[in-house]
């Protein structure tokens, strides 16, 4: 039995079909299933027993004997959500519950951690151990998201930890199943929804000197590749840790816009507006994934590229209104 947090979510909706299409028969879906929006990302999937977020722990406690793994990506992902108390609920107590429990009934876990603890990468972009206390994230989201790996680590060296443990450290995650996702959904939904309704695509203006407009980088990762490694670790079952999930190519945003109306067949039309104020003091103007750790444990299959990633996710999905 593979249990996943957060299934009706962008991530972990997409990797439920991945593992049922690996042949995965048994399957536990954890959630708040009162989003309509979220539920549509399942809605095509049978065979799944669904479990409520708030009553997942004492469910864990009957059915540990039968749990093969924990995939637990449910989280609060609004970067811009200033509760540091809702935050520290549901991102960091409520993950420690997981990792105690998983540690305590030999559950192995992979638990979903973010780029967003690199901060303005001071410290480079290495799924280090020892960089971890030194990292200072911009938002309370990293926050509570580095405090979790900053504890877990601590529990490793205490012995208490899961037979074999992954933290994924997510990059900027495109792909279908997004719809839901609003404000936080990807530039390229964005993008297309944008260039959709007007013909036309706006940026965010620069607002660091040592960027032009529309030339702030970020590592793009399309959600197959991410999907692919999440299952490949399952069967890995050895070198526990932190990893980073990305591209391990830092991409602009121009780039990006312009994949977008290639692959939509539209002209280019590319203007600026000011980056808002409530995001403008946390903004990460360049990440990129260090990938050396994940490929010397193994994982050798090569990632999307920007261009075709977007060129699959618009074509494929957008365009047609399809589910992944």
């Amino acid at each position: 039995m593979i249990v996943v947090t957060g299934a009706a979510g962008f991530i972990a909706s997409c990797l439920i079909k991945k593992l049922q299409a690996e042949g995965a028969t048994k399957l536990v879906a954890v959630d708040l299933f009162n989003d309509k929006d979220k539920k549509k990302n399942l809605e095509s999937l049978s065979n799944i027993t669904f479990v409520e977020r708030e009553y997942f722990f004492s469910w864990l406690s009957e059915n540990k004997t039968d749990i093969e793994l924990i995939y637990h990506i449910g989280a609060r992902t609004d970067t811009t959500e200033f509760d540091r108390e809702l935050l520290w609920k549901l991102n960091t107590d409520y993950t420690k519950k997981v990792w105690q429990m998983c540690s305590e009934y030999k559950i192995p876990l992979l638990y979903a951690s973010s780029a967003a603890t690199y901060g303005l990468g001071e410290h480079g972009y290495d799924d280090n151990h020892d960089i971890i206390e030194k990292l200072h994230p911009l938002n309370a989201y990293g926050d509570s998201k580095n405090e979790f790996d900053i504890w877990a680590l601590k529990k490793v060296a205490k012995g208490e930890a899961p037979p074999y443990w992954y933290g994924m450290k997510f990059f900027n995650v495109y792909g279908p199943n997004e719809f839901h996702k609003g404000r936080m959904a990807s530039v390229i939904m964005h993008a297309y929804n944008q260039i959709k309704q007007t013909g036309k695509m706006k940026l965010f203006r620069s607002h660091n000197e040592k960027y032009k407009d529309g030339e702030q980088q970020r590592d793009f990762v399309y959600v197959k590749d991410v999907i692919e490694v999440l299952v490949w670790l399952m069967h890995h079952k050895k070198n526990s840790g932190l990893y980073n999930m990305g591209s391990g190519q830092a991409r602009t945003f121009l780039e990006l816009v312009k994949a977008t109306f290639l692959a939509m067949k539209k002209e280019e039309h590319i203007s600026f507006i000011d980056t808002p104020t409530d995001i403008r003091e946390k903004y990460q103007y360049f990440t990129e994934a260090n990938m050396k750790k994940l490929r010397s444990i193994g994982f050798k299959k090569e990632f999307y590229t920007l261009e075709a990633g977007v060129k699959d996710y618009v074509e494929n999905y957008l365009i047609q209104n399809k589910y992944f």
